[in-house]
């Protein structure tokens, strides 16, 4: 199993393109559904440039660990607020695609995500209580793993990271969603036309 893990976690950026190109293949925006989506791709990203803002470009590692225990920020509210913003996006992805499959395209992915994160999770769980024990068991008795019970932390917003860092950071998961989104309106109004 832990083979397994280690697998999706190192791949996890790539193991969501087949669910991604079902989603456009089905694709025809449909209207309010599409503004929906839109608002969705933009929360999570916005969800996802903060996390990183904190955590730093250690987030795009394909190796299991963390040089130091993230707690601040978005990670005072959810232990896994990247993930929480990949769902958003991609969830946002489909209702911004929209087609005749929307609603069993996003129970589908909601489930995909599910599944994987669930094994992602459980490895970097028992990895980060090798490295940090007793303060990351203190850390998860205080914070949820995954939705959050508050929508804003305490602290001010102390960033970690300069905006350009975070926004180069980012820059593949940015150039993915403008792709995507001129995917969708391409095969759209090519069809119109």
């Amino acid at each position: 199993m832990k083979k397994v893990q280690n697998f999706i976690f190192s791949n996890r950026s790539y193991t969501p393109i087949p669910l991604l190109i079902c989603i456009l293949y089905f694709s025809l925006p449909l209207f309010p559904f599409s503004l929906i989506g839109l608002f969705l791709i933009f929360f999570g990203e916005l969800i996802r440039i903060v996390s990183v803002s904190y955590a730093g470009g250690i987030t795009r590692t394909t190796k299991v660990g963390a040089p130091k225990l993230m707690t601040e920020g978005p990670y005072s509210i959810t232990r896994n607020p990247l993930y929480l913003g990949n769902i958003t996006i991609y969830s946002g992805v489909v209702l911004f695609a929209g087609g005749s499959l929307m609603w069993e395209l996003l129970l589908f992915t909601l489930m995909f995500f599910i599944l994987q994160y669930s094994m992602i999770i459980s490895l970097e769980e028992r990895t980060l209580t090798k490295l940090f024990d007793k303060e990351y068991k203190t850390y998860c008795s205080k914070v949820p793993r995954l939705l959050p019970e508050k929508l804003f932390w305490k602290n001010n917003l102390n960033i970690q990271k300069s905006i350009f860092k975070t926004l180069k950071t980012e820059k593949r998961t940015l150039q993915n969603i403008l792709l995507v989104i001129l995917i969708v309106l391409v095969k759209y109004y090519s069809k119109i036309i």
